[in-house]
């Protein structure tokens, strides 16, 4: 399925529809503000299973983030974290930035493994945010793999749904997307450490 939204107001009803999708254990690859992603609600195991086979990794090993609608989910799937941190987390999001904090006791198992963090991503797209809104808990969040290096096919929505519409239940057009990804700071050690430097400018 390929469905087209609009940033600034997206249809509540084709929301409800990709919700609905994502709650049978459906895969959807959507817009952020970086670029596109393939994700799945985080609560249904065979929908886990089947991105990890995609992206030819180990769930356990696996550098998986959860794209929040808002900061109130925060302390669902983290340990309490520094007021300094929180301000920092508060002032950059929603933005192009996947924070990495130590992981509660409510995080998936399967997610967990030895590891015991999870990233936190909240893009500034409406879009995507709507739908995690709606679903009432994050969606697992991966960017499209693009093997061959064509850029057109992981920023064009239609030949993003040309080249995998057999893996995602929903392809969502948001528009072009970009080529370079979001920056992961990592806020578990005693000091803030970027470990990826991709889009956007950490507002310290």
């Amino acid at each position: 399925m390929f469905i087209r939204l609009y940033n600034e107001n997206p249809n509540p009803r084709d929301i409800r529809k990709i919700v609905d999708v994502l709650h049978d254990g459906g895969i959807i690859i959507y817009p952020t503000d970086t670029v596109y992603g393939l994700g799945c609600d985080i609560t249904s195991v065979k929908a886990v299973e089947k991105v990890a086979r995609f992206k030819g990794i180990n769930i356990e090993k696996s550098n998986f983030s959860f794209i929040c609608s808002d900061l109130s989910h925060l302390s669902d799937y983290t340990r309490p974290i520094s007021n300094s941190v929180f301000k920092l987390i508060k002032k950059n999001l929603p933005g192009p930035f996947t924070f990495i904090l130590d992981a509660n006791n409510n995080v998936p198992r399967y997610f967990k493994g030895k590891k015991k963090t999870v990233g936190i991503r909240v893009p500034n797209n409406n879009i995507i945010r709507e739908i995690v809104a709606e679903l009432g808990n994050p969606i697992l969040s991966t960017s499209i793999r693009d093997e061959d290096e064509i850029v057109e096919y992981t920023t064009d929505p239609e030949l993003i749904y040309e080249k995998y519409q057999d893996i995602a239940d929903i392809v969502i057009d948001g528009g072009y997307g970009e080529l370079i990804p979001s920056t992961v700071i990592d806020c578990t050690g005693d000091t803030i450490e970027i470990i990826r430097k991709g889009k956007g400018v950490l507002d310290y």
